[in-house]
Parts: structure tokens; sequence; C-alpha cells
């Protein structure tokens, strides 16, 4: 026993044990895709830097600033062309939150009936679609000047039994104006980005008929461990993929293909600190990134002036 428990032996034993485990993480944070991804970034950015969002050109121009006067987990973001602001939803209290694109607090509307809201959306003036996460539901609602709470009873809703998993449900949402495509993103377990046509119902001279696309083929592309929130790019026709866990924001072109990437890390694009846990992200029509962050953080990145 004592020959066969050598120094030598133990210390290959050891090696082995650490590359193992250094395998099974690299593995679970999809270490090896990220490294290749990279690789093929660099390679490829003079074929799409001018014809993609191209996120390796942003920096933080607004890093962590408190939102003042607001206390709760805010999750996803949306911009609303028509008011030139930003929408949030808090879960705990549920509510919708209007933000100045300074990050200023500008409103808050009560919301009754929701259990745990995750996720808003800009559709057209006055009209929002919010997602109801544990429940998988959607609920399209209308705020004006004059809304003083938001009640789901009384709003178009469609709920989707897609691969339930408790806390794991609806995460982020995006939509496609020209399209009528409203992108919905699944947490975990697994990723996935859903593609539904006909909701929310716009035309009453139509029947009301939902379509729902998926693309597992697509989204195991996505070498994240989790999603929180989408955007979609009118100018591009590409999809922006915010992962929390994985600390990083992805552009997906047309054909869902990730081909450009900002990490929020610390360092990365400016930011002297990591972003906490990055929950919604919105893009305005001058192309400027805005991203939240529990528990009321907010962020702004703009892209670098070339010659």
């Amino acid at each position: 026993m004592r020959a066969f428990l050598t120094p030598r032996r133990l210390l290959a034993a050891f090696l082995l044990l650490l590359l193992v485990v250094l395998g099974v993480v690299a593995q679970q944070f999809r270490l090896f895709e990220r490294g290749l991804f990279s690789l093929q970034e660099w390679r490829h950015a003079s074929e799409w830097r001018d014809r993609s969002i191209w996120l390796p050109d942003y920096r933080v121009v607004i890093e962590a600033k408190a939102i003042e006067g607001l206390d709760d987990d805010v999750s996803a973001l949306t911009y609303d062309p028509d008011r030139h602001s930003l929408f949030t939803v808090t879960n705990q209290h549920p509510e919708i939150v209007e933000l100045s694109l300074d990050g200023h607090l500008i409103r808050r509307v009560p919301l009754v009936g929701f259990g745990d809201p995750e996720a808003i959306e800009y559709i057209s003036p006055g009209v929002y679609v919010i997602t109801d996460e544990r429940l998988q539901r959607l609920v399209k609602v209308r705020l004006d000047e004059d809304t003083t709470f938001i009640d789901a009873a009384d709003s178009q809703q469609l709920s989707l039994g897609i691969g339930l998993s408790g806390n794991k449900g609806f995460e982020g949402l995006a939509y496609d104006t020209e399209g009528k495509r409203l992108f919905v993103a699944k947490e975990r377990d697994p990723v996935r980005i859903y593609e539904i046509h006909g909701f929310p119902h716009t035309n009453p001279d139509k029947p009301f008929a939902v379509h729902v696309v998926d693309d597992p083929k697509r989204d195991a592309r996505l070498f994240v461990r989790d999603l929180s929130s989408l955007q979609f790019d009118d100018r591009s026709g590409h999809l922006l993929a915010l992962s929390d866990e994985s600390r990083l924001v992805l552009e997906l072109n047309s054909d869902g293909r990730p081909i450009s990437s900002l990490s929020l890390l610390r360092g990365m694009h400016g930011l002297q600190r990591a972003v906490p846990q990055a929950e919604g992200v919105a893009m305005d029509n001058d192309g400027n990134l805005y991203m939240v962050s529990e528990p009321n953080l907010f962020y702004v990145f703009k892209k670098d002036a070339r010659d």
C-alpha cells in the first residue's frame, strides 16, 4: 500500500482530478465555445462591422447609477419611441416603471392580477406586452398619461404551456414591428427563444390565430447559461440576447447566428466593475444601449465614433 501511494502517483492523481474538474467547469460555462466565438468575432469584424449593431464598438457612459426613489428589483427594459423614455417592471411589488433616458424615475403604475411580471415590450403607441413568468402568460396592456393602474383581468392574454419549469419561464421580450413577430425568451433548462405570430391581436377584422415557431438548432448555438432580456433592431434585423449568468450580450444575425458580443465583466467596454445582475436591455432610435441590473442600477452604452 505504501509503495502504491507514492508522492509521484498522488501528484498525478491530483492533476488528473484537477483536469477533470476544469473540464466540467469549462463545459458548464461553455468556455470552449466562447473562446472559439471570440476568435471568429475578431476574424470577421470587417465583414460585419458596417452592417450590424457590432457590440465591440460600444463603451459605457453611465455606469451603475442608482435609480433614485426605486428600491424594488427591476426586470427587463423597453424603449418607447413615442415618449422617448424607457419602461421596466418590478416583480416583488408588481408595477410598471417609466424612466428617463438618463435613468431618472418618471412615474410608477401598479399592476393588479400579475403574479410575477418579468418583462415588458413596446408594441405600438400606448400598447405593451407584459410577461407573467411562472404562468407563462403574455398580457397585452394599454398605458396612457391618465392610467393609474392596470388590471390583468381587463387585458388580452395568451397562455402557453411550453416546457413549464417553475421560476424558469418567460424572461424576456422583443418585438419586430415590420414582421409582426414577438420574440419570447425562456430563461433556462433549456434556454429557448420562441417567435410568436398573431399576438398581440391587432386587427379585429381577422380571426385570433396564434402560431409559435421554435428553433432548437439556433438556440443550441447560444453559448450562454441563461437569458434575461431581448431586443430586436429593426434596422439590421438582428436580435440582442442578454445573459445575466454569462455576463454577456450577444448579437444574433437574421439566421440566428451569434456575430458580436458585449462583455459585462470588469474592465470590458470601459466598465469599472462587472454588472452584478443584468436583467434588461433596450436600444433607442440612435442605437444607444440601455441596461438595468438588480436591484435598481442603470447603465448606458454608446457606440464609439470611428473615422
